[in-house]
């Protein structure tokens, strides 16, 4: 099994003011999240939060600890967020199996020592994309469907920004310690998400964009609402978010991604508007 990781340090808003675009993509996005027969990490000093891929193909692979955990395995101190994005596969989790179809999500809590990922069809292997965060308290292993999902209509066709928001792993669904995710799509003909954008102090997010197709991007708005700063992607990446930064995004076409977030609240709510027309 191959099992990869690498580290991200905080970075100052002031200091990020003078990155270059090569400076921004090393300090921001993440690639090769998906990589067949691999287990893909990075943790980031923000809110330490971990994202990446494991993709399945003809062996089970198995999460195991990193070096900067300095723990005894993964899950020690930590919770887990999975969401597939490939084809169907499962999750073993200390023996108990999960079966997780297209856009299905399970919440792994505290203390569980083994995961264990399996694809179904070796030839459309399943796409796990992870989140985990640290955690304190023990909270119960949970599968989200589509149809647990708390789904909300957003935006508006005229202003090319109508958006499916699935709450996934959030507080209005399962008990979690700090991490939250959830699901956006983007509807046919729109490609703005998150506008207007926003920050929010007490909690950094990460952004994992798929369903864009190889000959589009998307391109990506982060920085300080009075100077942002872009970073192009393609299908399968991830960027962090500073709690100082904006997040938002706008595609050459409609696409779907996954907003992930830890931090010391709980509250989705809890955002500081930036308006559109203030953005610089």
């Amino acid at each position: 099994m191959s099992l990869k990781y690498e580290e991200r340090y905080a970075t100052h808003p002031s200091d990020a003011k003078n990155y270059d675009t090569n400076r921004l993509r090393d300090e921001y996005l993440v690639q090769n999240i998906m990589e067949e027969g691999s287990v893909n990490l990075t943790y980031s000093q923000y809110d330490r939060l971990i994202v990446g891929g494991v993709v399945p193909t003809n062996k089970a692979l198995t999460l195991k600890t990193i070096d900067p955990l300095k723990a005894e395995y993964f899950l020690e101190r930590r919770e887990l967020g999975i969401v597939n994005v490939g084809g169907k596969g499962s999750v073993s989790v200390d023996g108990e199996v999960y079966e997780l179809e297209y856009k299905e999500a399970l919440y792994v809590g505290k203390g569980k020592k083994e995961i264990v990922f399996n694809s179904s069809d070796d030839a459309a292997p399943a796409h796990f994309y992870l989140n985990s965060a640290p955690a304190h308290e023990v909270f119960p292993t949970v599968k989200i469907s589509r149809e647990d999902a708390i789904i909300i209509e957003l935006g508006e066709a005229k202003n090319s920004n109508r958006r499916t928001l699935n709450k996934l792993i959030v507080s209005d669904t399962i008990k979690t310690n700090q991490l939250q995710m959830g699901m956006t799509e983007l509807h046919s003909g729109s490609v703005w998400n998150t506008m207007p954008a926003h920050t929010h102090s007490r909690r950094m997010e990460a952004y994992f964009y798929f369903e864009v197709p190889s000959d589009q991007a998307i391109c990506h708005f982060m920085g300080d609402p009075k100077e942002t700063r872009h970073i192009w992607m393609a299908n399968e990446e991830a960027v962090f978010s500073p709690t100082w930064s904006i997040h938002s995004a706008a595609g050459t076409s409609n696409y779907t991604f996954i907003w992930g977030m830890g931090g010391e609240n709980l509250d989705y709510g809890d955002m500081d508007i930036c308006q559109t027309n203030d953005l610089r």
